[in-house]
């Protein structure tokens, strides 16, 4: 037993020597580092935090462009994106003897730490940017390169080992890195976007099927029109975002086309024959997502179609989700002096001078989304247009706003769902007052009584407060049991025949 404890206490103080041993190796070592590092390029040096896995490159950008709006940071689907690029090409470069295998090897690797979430910190640039998207493709070469010198254990800077140009750059510009990584990230938003939409379409789904029997009065122009049900009228807003859905759907096709190989305007210079189809392979392998090669490169390295129609999709998505906001804000509107159809979820106090006051925050707050992805979709149009010639310039305004618009919509629909449609309370006695009440029943009539007898019995009924049932009974034109036959509001929810 004494043995065991001997062997036990000569163990633990091996341990704390050796972490002790370890300690200060790391503490010598992090004072023998210098704090900093003096990198350069064709236009001028830059001091280089040693911390920092950018360079000199992203500094400049830095100075550049200080408008403070947001960084790549903020759009971690476009760092992921230009990663999955900066590896499928390594791995073709390699394949192709276009690059060195070991150093293919630490890109990929330090490409992986990325897609995983790491370094994104070290994003700094701004999303507005000149230069068609070079500091953003500088700034994920530098990061990239920095990262695998690191891994293959040498010093960050120390670009003869691992450059980021001529090795994580190899065989591309950013002129055919920079639109793929944008419809990349694009994808990559939409996924978790169009996940978002099918939620709200199900939670709408899930409130018509609650109140398919609930009959209330539809309405045209703002007038009574005839009955229907509750459950017919989420259903259809069901169906909008169904077809919401289809139309973002249906756009990724487009974006699944990749120039990469394209390098400068489109003629792939300084590329292997064979790289353009090659990497466009390691693409789809990397991501799991069936890219090929767009047919004419030059025309794919300058167009900006395919971005307007995506941005179109997601405007249309957005003001048709917005118009189902704008019907809940009406049909909740009061509660004694409005619809007050639907009791949507208190969520906050709507009012800092009026007590109990409750506002329909969330639909109103989608509205507003849904008017800057439009706003967006107006910036994207005019960037297409401004491209020239073998390039558009204004892509990084393109990506801004595309990605920020698809990102926008999802969360918006999310908080829509949570926050209110899942909460919806249906008012039924208000309802069933309003249809009992309504002049808009005159029209199971018409088909019976003709239009002029119908139009008269409603002016009459509107004029004296009387109900429509109880004025044609009056008048003889039918008995009860024709009434109660033909004023069934249920009846006339959906197409029946009507036997003169």
């Amino acid at each position: 037993m004494n043995a065991t404890r001997k062997n036990s206490s000569i163990w633990i103080t091996f341990g704390l020597i050796c972490a002790l041993a370890v300690a200060w190796s790391g503490s010598a070592l992090a004072q023998s580092a210098p704090a900093t590092r003096t990198e350069k390029n064709s236009i001028g040096e830059k001091v280089i935090p040693n911390t920092a896995y950018y360079g000199v490159a992203t500094a400049q950008a830095i100075e550049n462009f200080p408008f403070n709006t947001r960084t790549l940071r903020n759009f971690p689907s476009l760092i992921v994106a230009h990663a999955y690029v900066k590896k499928a090409a390594a791995l073709a470069n390699a394949e192709l003897g276009e690059l060195d295998k070991e150093k293919a090897k630490f890109i990929a690797a330090a490409c992986d730490e990325i897609i995983a979430g790491k370094l994104h910190d070290q994003f700094p640039v701004d999303m507005v940017q000149g230069g068609a998207g070079t500091s953003t493709n500088m700034n994920a070469n530098e990061v990239i390169a920095n990262r695998a010198l690191e891994l293959m254990g040498k010093q960050k800077g120390d670009y003869k080992f691992i450059h980021p140009n001529d090795d994580v750059n190899n065989s591309q510009s950013t002129n055919d890195v920079y639109p793929v990584s944008i419809k990349l990230a694009a994808l990559l938003e939409l996924k978790a976007t169009l996940a978002a939409m099918e939620n709200l379409k199900a939670a709408l789904e899930a409130k018509a099927q609650e109140n398919k029997t609930v009959l209330k009065m539809g309405r045209t122009e703002m007038q009574d029109a005839v009955p229907m049900t509750v459950g017919q009228e989420f259903h259809a807003w069901a169906d909008t975002v169904a077809d919401s859905i289809r139309q973002l759907k249906s756009v990724q096709p487009a974006l699944l086309k990749s120039s990469m190989g394209a390098t400068a305007i489109g003629t792939g210079i300084n590329t292997h024959p064979q790289y353009a189809a090659l990497v466009t392979k390691k693409l789809a392998e990397v991501t799991g997502m069936p890219w090929t090669l767009a047919s004419d490169l030059v025309a794919a390295t300058s167009e900006a179609g395919t971005y307007m129609e995506t941005s179109g999709a997601l405007k249309r998505s957005a003001i048709q989700i917005s118009k189902i906001c704008n019907d809940l804000r009406l049909l909740s509107s009061g509660p004694r002096a409005g619809f007050f159809e639907i009791v949507l979820p208190a969520t906050q106090p709507g009012s800092s001078i009026m007590p109990g006051k409750v506002n329909p925050v969330i639909p109103e707050v989608f509205t507003q989304i849904a008017y800057q992805i439009a706003g967006y979709d107006t910036t994207i149009t005019m960037a297409a247009e401004v491209g020239s010639l073998q390039l558009n310039m204004a892509e990084p305004i393109i990506a801004y706003d595309l990605l920020d618009g698809i990102g926008l919509l999802g969360r918006g629909c999310t908080v829509l769902t949570e926050k209110c449609i899942k909460g919806i309370v249906v008012n039924k006695d208000r309802l069933a007052d309003m249809v009992k009440n309504s002049i808009g029943l005159v029209t199971a009539l018409n088909p019976v009584l003709g239009y002029d007898k119908s139009s008269s019995v409603a002016k009459e009924a509107l004029a004296t407060g009387r109900s429509v049932y109880d004025l044609v009974l009056e008048k003889g034109w039918l008995n009860k049991a024709q009434l109660d036959d033909l004023l069934k509001p249920e009846k006339m929810t959906q197409p029946r025949e009507v036997k003169k």
